[in-house]
């Protein structure tokens, strides 16, 4: 990943669904200025997002925001639609916002694309997790293989908090 520590969060345009209808927004505009945590992965419903890494920002959605996170995003390169299908289904409420990057936009411009074409699952996401105020990065926990969900699951940022 090329973004680092106290770097700014560049500009990209990325997907959330809004009444049904796909918006496009600014990456910048839908953080806002305050204290965020982000996290990314490679695909909404494959095995380690599903059953590690988002489940454990909803489990632990409330005590992250007990340590002083405003929102918690999600960001995947799948399409408006699939990421809000996912949240659904896991329950996000109102704790995790989805975002969509279909056209790796915002994963291109931080440098955290990674090749699964022999994977059948094209350019994806490395799995990451960011703490972000007012658009500067606090603190990145980036994972060496997107199977894996240690350092940048919600159990292991909470301790960084």
């Amino acid at each position: 990943m090329k973004l680092k520590v106290n770097d700014t969060i560049p500009e990209a345009q990325i997907y959330i669904l809004k009444n049904g209808e796909p918006k496009e927004q600014s990456i910048k505009e839908t953080l806002g200025n305050s204290k965020i945590l982000l996290f990314g992965l490679p695909g909404a419903y494959t095995s380690t997002c599903s059953k590690f890494h988002l489940p454990g920002y909803v489990k632990n959605a409330e005590k992250l925001k007990a340590k002083g996170v405003n929102r918690i995003f999600c960001i995947s390169v799948n399409d408006p639609h699939v990421m809000n299908a996912w949240g659904e289904a896991n329950n996000v409420g109102n704790n995790i916002t989805m975002l969509a990057d279909p056209y790796l936009s915002f994963t291109k411009s931080i440098g955290a694309e990674v090749d699964r074409n022999s994977k059948g699952m094209g350019i994806r996401s490395s799995r990451y997790t960011m703490i972000i105020e007012n658009m500067k990065v606090l603190n990145i926990q980036e994972e060496e293989e997107t199977k894996s969900c240690g350092i940048s699951s919600a159990e292991g940022i909470l301790d960084l908090i």
